[in-house]
């Protein structure tokens, strides 16, 4: 197999034919991001700007633009292209936030890059709702999701409050355990009531053994669980901004994906 096609079937084919994430791709993914997340530290430590409350707010427009053009492709507002499906759309809204962040942070100087920063954000989302906006016609909303979301959530969000009562390990992250359980519920409804498949290898292996997408609930919290510990440990050997940036980036995880998996159960994708 040459190299043209060694590319081909594990990256092109698998977004052409819709066929999810294989072994090989999601191995160079994850390389790539642990790569992106390592130069975007450090660009962030040589721009002065620290990983801290006012970064992250600033950033949440950023984090929106990424499910919600993945969900308006999958309804047909965008094309189907490798730059509007998973992760080639990622790529593009993360090109356009670090563009963003450069141009803001360079005419703008650190003491207002985070209004600005975040108001050229929800500018770009106010964009794509623009779009939306004017092709309504081709949403089937199907609000009938939430019958089956909300009470899920709810659930999985309660288990995740009680056992944050009782280990300070939850308690210190309970945001990312509470984020990554929302990406799980949303998993869990689409494939059990609404017919979706998961792309993701580990996840669909995991499904397929124990017969049921509430196995996802049990990936999320094996594979957050030692990670914010490793993370707790680092931050008194490790940069803090390093620490909380890596928690970021997990966050981003797990808050992208599940929005996207609910905006287009409720946009009538498929």
């Amino acid at each position: 197999m040459g190299l043209y096609e060694f590319f081909y079937e594990y990256f092109i084919l698998p977004i052409k034919e819709n066929q999810g994430y294989n072994p090989v791709n999601t191995l160079v993914y994850a390389l790539i991001l642990g790569i992106a997340v390592i130069l975007l530290y450090r660009m962030l430590k040589r721009m002065g700007i620290r990983v801290d409350e006012r970064f992250f707010r600033a950033l949440i427009p950023y984090v929106i633009l990424g499910p919600l053009m993945r969900s308006m492709t999958d309804v047909g507002i965008l094309p189907r292209t490798y730059l509007t499906v998973s992760p080639g759309g990622y790529f593009v809204i993360a090109a356009f936030a670090i563009a963003s962040l450069y141009t803001v942070w360079r005419h703008c100087g650190n003491e207002k890059f985070h209004p600005l920063y975040r108001d050229f954000g929800w500018i770009l989302v106010g964009g794509l709702l623009f779009i939306l906006a004017i092709n309504l016609d081709k949403v089937d909303f199907n609000w009938g999701v939430l019958k089956y979301f909300i009470p899920a959530l709810l659930v999985a969000e309660a288990f995740i409050w009680v056992l944050a009562r009782r280990f300070r390990l939850i308690r210190d992250n309970d945001l990312l355990f509470y984020t990554h359980f929302y990406d799980a519920t949303t998993t869990f409804v689409g494939i059990q009531f609404f017919g979706f498949w998961e792309q993701h290898v580990l996840a669909r292996w995991l499904i397929d053994t124990l017969g049921t997408p509430a196995a996802m609930y049990l990936e999320k919290f094996l594979i957050l669980l030692p990670v914010v510990w490793i993370l707790d440990q680092m931050r008194g050997e490790e940069d803090e901004d390093l620490v909380n940036f890596v928690k970021l980036t997990v966050f981003i995880l797990g808050f992208g994906p599940g929005t996207r998996n609910l905006l287009i159960m409720l946009m009538g994708g498929g």
